[in-house]
């Protein structure tokens, strides 16, 4: 993110500690992820420590300290999606992208996150690819969208 962008983003709101999920929020909006050089300027602009506001953002499951895949895998971890095996559906998933939750693939396409719930518990196990819920996920299913996303980024295309 440009210095221009973020001192609009900062410009925004008075510098209170009240609107630092605000700030947060919309920071990554604009930049994609929370890079350690916004952080630092959002804390001096707050008169914070960057460890509350690191303390603050690791808090939240929402925010990001790198910059996410072109596709952003989210996997539920619930109850329901564990009992009926997201435990393997993460196994294959790290098998096929090469990384583990929190990373981004060297290629750029893919980054991974386990989360605790996606909401779609009657469709256990979910994976979220982009906001797009796919349901029953296995490895089977798990290697076919992860096929089909590779040949969409190849042609150039920004959807599954």
């Amino acid at each position: 993110m440009n210095n221009d962008k973020l001192e609009e983003i900062l410009n925004r709101y008075p510098p209170s500690r009240e609107h630092l999920i605000a700030i947060l929020q919309e920071v990554q909006e604009a930049e994609g992820f929370l890079s350690r050089e916004a952080i630092v300027r959002i804390a001096a602009r707050l008169k914070l420590a960057t460890g509350k506001i690191y303390g603050v953002a690791t808090f939240y499951n929402q925010f990001r300290f790198q910059s996410s895949g072109k596709y952003h895998i989210q996997l539920c971890r619930g109850t329901a999606c564990h009992v009926k095996g997201s435990s393997a559906a993460l196994d294959c998933l790290e098998r096929e992208l090469g990384i583990h939750p929190g990373e981004t693939s060297a290629d750029g396409l893919f980054s991974l996150e386990v989360t605790p719930c996606l909401g779609a518990c009657g469709l256990a196990p979910v994976m979220s690819v982009n906001g797009e819920i796919h349901s029953c996920v296995d490895e089977i299913k798990i290697k076919t969208i992860l096929t089909a996303l590779r040949s969409s980024a190849a042609a150039g295309g920004d959807e599954l």
